[in-house]
C-alpha cells in the first residue's frame, strides 16, 4: 500500500479559484446542520470557518435558535432551505441524543441530506449515519469516536488500539463502512479503501476547544467547491478532506507563533494561509 504525504503543491491543486464568470452559487453553497443548546459555539465556528476558506454561500439550518447567533458573527449566511453542492453535519451536535441510527432516519436533518444527495461530511453527532447515505461521505472522528462507532458495528477495537496504529485503523474503518475517514490524531490520517494519505505532524496547541467545529468548517466549504470533481473523480474526497487538515494546520502555525492559541485565533488566519498556499 502506497501512502501519499500530502505537501503544499498537493493542497494547492484542490482549491477552487473563481474566474471572472463565477458568481456567488457558481462557487459552491455549503449546508450546515452544526450547533445545538448545549453546544451553541459549534455553529458558530464551523459557519465562520467556512467562510473564511472560501465558498460562494452557505446556508444554515437553524437549531435550538442559534441563527441569531450565527448571524452575528457571520452575517453573509443564509439561513433558509434551498438548494446546496455539499453538507456539513454533527459539529457540537449531542452524539448520545441521536445514538440510534433510526432516530437520524425520522429526523428532518436527514431528509434534507437525502433529497440533496450532494458530497457530505458527518462530524461528532453525525458519524453514525456512516454509511447509510448514498452520496459520497466523509467521516471526521478521532480515535474514541471511531472505537464507538466501529463497536456499533460489531468490530472491538479501543481508542489506544487505534492511536497506536491510526493507519490502519483509518483504512480498515474505510473498507468497513464504506466511506472515506478522516482520522483525527497528532498525525492525521485519511483513508478511502487502498487510497491512504498522511498529513504533516500537528501542531500540539490544536488540541483546544473548537478547534474540530474549525476544521469541519473548512472542509465543508472545499467540498462545496470541490463538488463537481468529487462527483466525477472518486479520490478527490479524500484529496480535499487532506487539503482540509493541511489548512488548518497551517493556520494554527500562524496563529500560534509558538504559544497557545483558540479555535477563533485558527480562523482569523485561515485565509492568508489559503492565499500563502495557493502562492
Amino acid at each position: 500500500m502506497a501512502i501519499k504525504v500530502w505537501k503544499t503543491k498537493d493542497a494547492a491543486r484542490c482549491i477552487i479559484v473563481p474566474s471572472e464568470l463565477d458568481h456567488k452559487y457558481s462557487r459552491g453553497t455549503l449546508g450546515v446542520i452544526t450547533g445545538s443548546a448545549k453546544y451553541p459555539g459549534a455553529a458558530v465556528l464551523s459557519t465562520n470557518a467556512a467562510i473564511a476558506t472560501g465558498v460562494g454561500a452557505l446556508r444554515f439550518h437553524s437549531n435550538s435558535g442559534l441563527a441569531h447567533l450565527v448571524l452575528h458573527k457571520t452575517p453573509e449566511a443564509l439561513v433558509q432551505p434551498g438548494p446546496v453542492t455539499a453538507w456539513l453535519a454533527g459539529s457540537g451536535i449531542d452524539s448520545k441524543k441521536y445514538s440510534d441510527v433510526t432516530t437520524w432516519l425520522r429526523h428532518r436533518w436527514f431528509v434534507l441530506l437525502n433529497r440533496q444527495s450532494v458530497p457530505t461530511i458527518l462530524d461528532a453527532g453525525a458519524l453514525h449515519l456512516a454509511g447509510s447515505l448514498e452520496q459520497p461521505t466523509l467521516i471526521t472522528p478521532h480515535s474514541g469516536e471511531l472505537s464507538k462507532l466501529l463497536a456499533q458495528r460489531g468490530i472491538i477495537a479501543s481508542a489506544e488500539l487505534i492511536e497506536s496504529n491510526p493507519l490502519e485503523w483509518a483504512q480498515r474503518a474505510s473498507e468497513a463502512l464504506a466511506v472515506t475517514v478522516l482520522l483525527k490524531g497528532s498525525t492525521t490520517y485519511i483513508a478511502q479503501d487502498d487510497y491512504v494519505i498522511e498529513l504533516p505532524k500537528g501542531t500540539p496547541w490544536l488540541a483546544t476547544a473548537g478547534s474540530g467545529d474549525v476544521l469541519a468548517g473548512i472542509i465543508g466549504a472545499l467540498i462545496a467547491t470541490n463538488y463537481i470533481e468529487i462527483l466525477n473523480n472518486p479520490k478527490r474526497l479524500a484529496d480535499v478532506a487532506a487539503t482540509g487538515a493541511f489548512i488548518h494546520n497551517r493556520a494554527a502555525l500562524a496563529a500560534s507563533k509558538g504559544g497557545p492559541i483558540s479555535a477563533t485565533s485558527i480562523i482569523d488566519e485561515v485565509s492568508q494561509t489559503v492565499a500563502t498556499i495557493l502562492k
